[in-house]
């Protein structure tokens, strides 16, 4: 159960993104084969200008960081159609830059606001031809690169632009349509939230009406919590795309504690049905459409705390360019691309103890041992920490040495004059408004 309690923290945060460890009948296995064969799969080698390539084919996620690149796309085609209305071209709409630590300690995710402006480099269109470098907003580097037609170009000069943009090399990617947040929803039975305050949509912008407090959310009616952009309650009123990322990172954060939770779990019915639904709904690299591949990843990521998959936003401000508005990026957020392409933690991420080489214990020793302790000492008391039980004690501590009260002893010269107090318990975490404690 811990295993795949471990493999489905991923499967969720990358809305499909699935690999499972062993199936019990031949029948899952089947399943799970008609599953993967509806991922459609972009190579798109030769394509990004920047690309990492695995020190080991074979399993090219291990002991590496990973940087996907989460898009989710307003293609009006078939069923996406019924939601959005029938609409021309390949539009953008969520954006979310997850990176996995090489550790597998945290998850950080990231949305890009569709409506910065930022320098679109050159793309690679689908006759061959390469596209002009241009400024606009961000969600535009999606439709110049597909030329209207492809999806794996329109990937390509995404992930082109964002590696240009953040300085985060991205090392994998996935494309999901509207319909397949529906399916994969709907798979896990629908996601709890708990709003702060009833929510009305504009008719024009989502149709949807929440009352204040506990809500279910079936698939139609998350997609269209994702969606609205304008209306009253949770933020709606300002009619902005920023408020809409804060829903929609309450709504993933929401999803995962669904997924992760025993009524999702212990309901083989509902695991099946999330992972047809979540396969089938994917565009992405060779490497996340294949399942043994990700399978290593996700159990890479079995000890992973839920309070450590973070949610980060975007310092932003209010510009205008060229007569039009748009935002652009406080100086805070290059200092989070920085951290996140060095692959180090948030504030907010909890990791196990360790304190850094030489510095004071608990218990007011060192690593490493002293000449006080004996080599390899931490400062506890007992046989080894020279309390004279074992007659190694070593020459100069004196009967300080030996204590009743767990307290170490001290030598001439030390200069510390109390135990250094033990760390303090880490914060409740804070949860995001809409998710349920």
């Amino acid at each position: 159960m811990r295993s795949w309690r471990k493999t489905l923290v991923f499967r969720s945060v990358t809305m499909g993104v699935v690999g499972v460890m062993a199936f019990g009948s031949a029948a899952a296995a089947t399943a799970y084969h008609t599953a993967i064969s509806q991922i459609e799969v972009q190579d798109l080698d030769g394509l990004v200008a920047e690309q990492v390539k695995p020190k080991d084919p074979a399993d090219p996620f291990k002991d590496e960081p990973v940087n996907l690149l989460l898009m989710g796309t307003d293609i009006r085609d078939g069923s996406n159609a019924d939601i959005g209305g029938t609409v021309g071209g390949m539009r953008s709409d969520t954006t979310m830059l997850v990176h996995i630590s090489a550790s597998r300690e945290w998850i950080e995710i990231v949305s890009l606001p569709r409506d910065t402006f930022v320098d679109i480099p050159s793309c690679t269109l689908p006759d061959g031809s390469q596209s002009q470098p241009y400024r606009d907003k961000f969600n535009a580097s999606f439709e110049v690169g597909s030329g209207g037609e492809s999806l794996k170009h329109a990937a390509a000069c995404t992930i082109n632009t964002v590696n240009a943009l953040t300085g985060v090399t991205v090392t994998n990617h996935a494309v999901v349509k509207m319909n397949g947040v529906i399916d994969v929803v709907d798979a896990v039975g629908g996601v709890k939230m708990c709003l702060p305050e009833a929510l009305h949509g504009d008719p024009r912008s989502a149709r949807i009406d929440l009352p204040a407090g506990e809500n279910r959310l079936d698939g139609k009616t998350a997609i269209q919590f994702l969606r609205v952009r304008k209306g009253t309650g949770m933020g709606l009123e300002m009619g902005s795309d920023l408020t809409r990322i804060e829903r929609q990172q309450a709504f993933i954060n929401a999803t995962l504690r669904q997924i992760l939770s025993a009524e999702t779990l212990a309901d083989p019915t509902k695991t099946f049905r999330l992972i047809n639904a979540a396969l089938g709904s994917l565009s992405a690299d060779p490497a996340i459409a294949d399942p043994g591949k990700v399978a290593g990843l996700a159990w890479s990521l079995r000890e992973i705390e839920k309070r450590n998959i973070i949610m980060t936003k975007i310092p932003v401000y209010d510009t205008e360019e060229g007569g039009v508005g748009g935002i652009g990026w406080g100086p805070e957020a290059t200092e989070i691309f920085q951290r996140m392409a060095a692959d180090q933690p948030p504030e907010d991420v909890v990791l196990p103890d360790a304190e850094p080489s030489g510095a004071p214990s608990a218990s007011g020793g060192t690593e490493g041992g002293s000449a006080d302790t004996g080599e390899g000492a931490t400062g506890e008391t007992g046989g080894d920490a020279g309390t004279g039980e074992t007659g190694t004690e070593p020459e100069g501590t004196g009967d300080t040495a030996e204590t009743d009260t767990g307290e170490t002893g001290t030598s001439e010269g030390d200069t510390s004059e109390e135990p250094k107090a033990p760390k303090p318990s880490p914060s409740p975490e804070v949860l995001l408004d809409g998710v349920c404690a």
